[in-house]
């Protein structure tokens, strides 16, 4: 192969540019305002703390509560 083939696949240097802290802190803060809903809804949606009425709930996420450590039965 000649030298100017093997250049012209010689990889290029990719720029990768800076994002803003200030753009990214809204989605952390509702991803992270997601995330503790949904340990909410796995870990305690039952019994005194309940927001919604029978096991609906409860039986959605049985197999998470499990999976995460937590006791139901």
């Amino acid at each position: 192969m000649s030298q100017s083939v093997v250049g012209a696949f010689a990889p290029q240097p990719v720029s990768i540019p800076a994002i803003p802290v200030r753009e990214i802190m809204p989605w952390a803060i509702f991803a992270g305002l997601l995330m503790l809903l949904a340990l909410y809804f796995v870990g305690a949606e039952q019994g005194a703390t309940s927001l919604i009425q029978g096991h609906t709930v409860h039986e959605f996420v049985h197999d998470g509560r499990h999976l995460l450590g937590f006791p139901c039965h």
